[in-house]
């Protein structure tokens, strides 16, 4: 089996070995069941450690060219049907091969409606630092189970959060979850039952509509407004079907960017308790917020109000941290089905963002975020302006534009938007019933991507300049 290393590259001799040993295997010069030199005589052979080997072998193993015999060595696996080379293959978004297609002919597609942040935008270093020192930490940290109710550090800092909010929250009636639709789940599991009636906004979050589905709830659709729901609808809903709770977004609102308005808010607390009704206030863009703003949980005097928030969209969406506020005996109670659904969160991801939290990196990160968000959404307003697209409402801060080309239906856009190598998010997602709509969610920090610009320019109206 003839190997050759070359030291002089920078590829390592890992991956060299590595990739040698699979193109053998690939080309059937070794068959399956062939048994490969035993590890000391590799590493005699090339002249390298047995480390060296160990990993090359272990990577093979892994990846489903070899098999490791205990006390034997290692052979040829036999490949299975589904394990071939090219399904490892990331395909994006969509898994199909007109998906692959498009990329081949068009490139990489620019995501304008999605729901997260560029990944050059992260806190790449801050959260790298608070990863290196939480590794060094204590090993429960690394190893042992979350406590039921959260990291006590962590909820230590969200309560202080909390308390720069002006909403009332012990440590105790904190519990952490793994991002937001995870405590979404929790409470549709907890407060609700198949045919219960509760009302959602509309448009709003999808991923909600999909969780209600699945648990056999029925919605009652809220029209949004430009200061939040519209209140006559809202009183009529609750007059004729009296539903459990009120799902909302208060702050940036999800699609449209619009925030609730204090003689809103105070009316919806009002009709809260003449309805007997809870409020579930989903408020995971809070840290985007740059000046004042009406939250429901820093109104209610009644605890009516379930207050969420995450740190997905500002950190890492892979970290999967969130945490919900309510009265202690709910908490109780959500902890527990907590534990029996997934025996906790994450200690090591809390213990991580706890450390951003406690030494100011975290704050400092969103800071920037802000004034990065609030230039691009300047941008982009006046853009569609310019290139005659009518915007929902002008959001002060956020992620999300609402706007729509007039004349153009969906299907005329989507065309448009994909000689751009441009994806849409459809409005009609965004419907609880997926009704079709002309709106869509813009994404303003993608808004200055060439892309972008040359999409906006040629869906908006034929008479804009």
């Amino acid at each position: 089996m003839p190997i050759h290393l070359d030291r002089q590259s920078t590829t390592p001799l890992v991956q060299q070995l590595t990739d040698q040993l699979q193109a053998w295997i690939e080309r059937q010069r070794l068959r399956p069941g062939a048994r490969l030199p035993s590890i000391r005589t590799q590493a005699r052979t090339l002249a390298v450690s047995a480390s060296c080997v160990i990993e090359a072998y272990d990577r093979l193993v892994a990846s489903g060219w070899l098999e490791a015999r205990h006390g034997t060595g290692f052979f040829v696996a036999e490949r299975k049907p589904g394990l071939e080379v090219e399904d490892a293959q990331p395909w994006g978004e969509a898994g199909d091969g007109s998906w692959r297609q498009f990329r081949e002919g068009h490139g990489e597609l620019l995501k304008l409606g999605c729901g997260w942040l560029p990944g050059a935008w992260r806190a790449h270093t801050e959260l790298a630092q608070a990863i290196r020192q939480v590794s060094r930490g204590s090993v429960e940290d690394l190893f042992d189970y979350c406590p039921p109710l959260g990291l006590a550090s962590l909820r230590q800092q969200l309560h202080k959060r909390l308390a720069r909010l002006d909403i009332p929250a012990g440590p105790e009636r904190i519990l952490t979850t793994q991002g937001a639709s995870h405590a979404l789940d929790l409470l549709v599991r907890t407060l609700l039952r198949p045919s219960d009636a509760v009302l959602v906004e509309s448009p709003g979050y999808y991923n909600l509509f999909n969780l209600l589905r699945q648990h056999q709830v029925r919605m009652l659709p809220v029209p949004r407004t430009a200061s939040g729901p519209d209140l006559a609808a809202l009183e009529r809903l609750l007059a004729e079907h009296r539903p459990r709770c009120l799902f909302i977004n208060s702050l940036y609102h999800n699609p449209t960017g619009t925030s609730l308005t204090p003689k809103v808010a105070y009316r919806l607390l009002e009709l809260a308790r003449e309805h007997d009704l809870r409020i579930i206030e989903d408020d995971l863009y809070a840290d985007f917020q740059d000046g004042p703003a009406t939250r429901l949980a820093t109104l209610d005097s009644e605890q009516r109000v379930i207050y969420m928030a995450s740190f997905s969209k500002t950190l890492s969406s892979s970290l999967r941290v969130g945490y919900l506020v309510a009265d202690a005996a709910l908490v109780a109670r959500l902890a527990e089905l907590k534990m029996v659904t997934g025996i906790g969160t994450s200690r090591f991801a809390e213990q991580v963002v706890g450390q951003m939290l406690a030494n100011g990196s975290y704050r400092k990160s969103v800071q920037r975020l802000r004034v990065r968000l609030g230039q691009h959404m300047a941008k982009v307003l006046g853009q569609l302006e310019a290139f005659g697209w009518e915007v929902f409402c002008e959001p002060y801060g956020g992620m999300f534009v609402w706007a729509r080309s007039p004349g153009r239906g969906f299907a005329s856009l989507e065309r448009i938007a994909l000689e751009h190598a441009v994806l849409l998010t459809p409005g009609s997602a965004f419907d609880p019933e997926g009704a079709p709509s002309d709106w869509l969610r813009i994404n303003v920090a993608y808004g200055q991507d060439p892309r972008a610009q040359a999409f906006f320019r040629y869906a908006g109206r034929p008479s804009a300049s």
